[in-house]
């Protein structure tokens, strides 16, 4: 029983299950410190979270869904899969839940697994694609392909489920020309959303071994925000919804011990949204006034944080490059949340 879903932010309750049904080990990988949860979990366990979190829901979150990430759901046993399925299922049947939706690698879609799960109430299938570049999955050791990846959204496609591709960026052996080949062939795939995550030095990973000895070097987190606001502008463009950007902030790595090397930063997506603005406001204003020497920018109420950037970063690196004495940012709820308009004041 496929159930689509109607609703762009969902209320997600999530379930972690690091590295349950993971034929081996990704370089980047150690889902257990980035999650601080184990894999093993019980229907009682699952029950007792979902309990738990339908108490902060809040009347405006309509749509309800469980999520099983971390792992790779549909490599798990068959009797693991249905007693999970089972447990989340029995809050869609009591109407307290919309749907269920999991993560999993590519290679797991097959018909025997589709056949298995079809009759649960799964609504959205996230695939763990990370690159498409043949390459730099065998660095990686994903152990899939890109052509794994195309089969698995054309056999999805027949089931009618919400699909999702996961991808990184700064993975060994990938540059600038295999992201942009790997973003053009997801879009060729038209998901319904996209989730693109920074490669860092996760402890006691593989990668660290690699990062210690000086065989990968990672991406610096300007390069990262750069790579990232070019694959959103991409998708973005193919009507392509990214759902989210960055790495999850959690108590293990906001204590710096967890990740040794790499992008990450606890607001990674408002950095990406914050270049972007940046950058429409200094074709903006470079298109507007040459004399003024103020300016008020109008951007939804949701979009003023973004266009001030950090720490109002955006402000002064405006005020420096056009010599402006005052910007104003104004709220204007008649523009979209990524739209931005310009006006001279003097």
């Amino acid at each position: 029983m496929t159930v689509k879903s109607t609703s762009n932010k969902p209320f997600v309750i999530p379930i972690f299950l690091p590295h349950a049904g993971c034929p081996h080990r990704c370089v980047f990988c150690n889902q257990s410190l980035i999650s601080g949860a184990s894999s093993k979990i019980s229907a009682i366990q699952v029950r007792a979270a979902v309990e738990s979190f339908l108490k902060y829901k809040s009347a405006r979150r309509g749509i309800v869904q469980i999520a099983f990430f971390g792992g790779n759901f549909l490599g798990i046993d068959t009797d693991g899969i249905k007693c999970l399925l089972t447990e989340a299922g029995a809050f869609v049947k009591a109407g307290r839940v919309n749907s269920i939706r999991f993560s999993t690698r590519p290679d797991t879609i097959d018909r025997p697994r589709l056949d298995l799960i079809k009759n649960f109430p799964v609504s959205t299938v996230e695939l763990g694609v990370q690159s498409m570049d043949d390459r730099v999955l065998v660095n990686t050791k994903r152990g899939h392909t890109g052509a794994d990846t195309q089969k698995a959204v054309q056999r999805l496609r027949e089931f009618n489920y919400e699909i999702g591709v996961q991808l990184m960026v700064g993975l060994p052996g990938d540059d600038h020309g295999r992201l942009l080949a790997s973003a053009r062939q997801v879009a060729e795939l038209k998901p319904d959303f996209i989730r693109i995550y920074p490669t860092v030095v996760v402890a006691d990973s593989p990668l660290a071994r690699l990062y210690k000895v000086g065989r990968y070097t990672p991406l610096s987190l300007k390069d990262a925000v750069t790579q990232v606001k070019e694959l959103y502008r991409f998708f973005r463009r193919k009507n392509i919804q990214i759902i989210r950007m960055g790495l999850q902030a959690t108590d293990d790595l906001q204590k710096g011990s967890t990740i040794l090397a790499g992008p990450y930063h606890p607001s990674f997506g408002h950095l990406v949204y914050s270049e972007i603005f940046l950058d429409r406001a200094m074709s903006a204003i470079s298109s507007a006034n040459p004399k003024a020497n103020a300016v008020a920018l109008h951007v939804h109420p949701r979009s003023v944080s973004k266009m001030r950037g950090l720490k109002n970063g955006n402000i002064k690196k405006l005020r420096g490059k056009f010599g402006l004495q005052a910007i104003e940012i104004i709220a204007d709820d008649s523009l979209k949340e990524d739209q931005l308009k310009v006006n001279a004041l003097l």
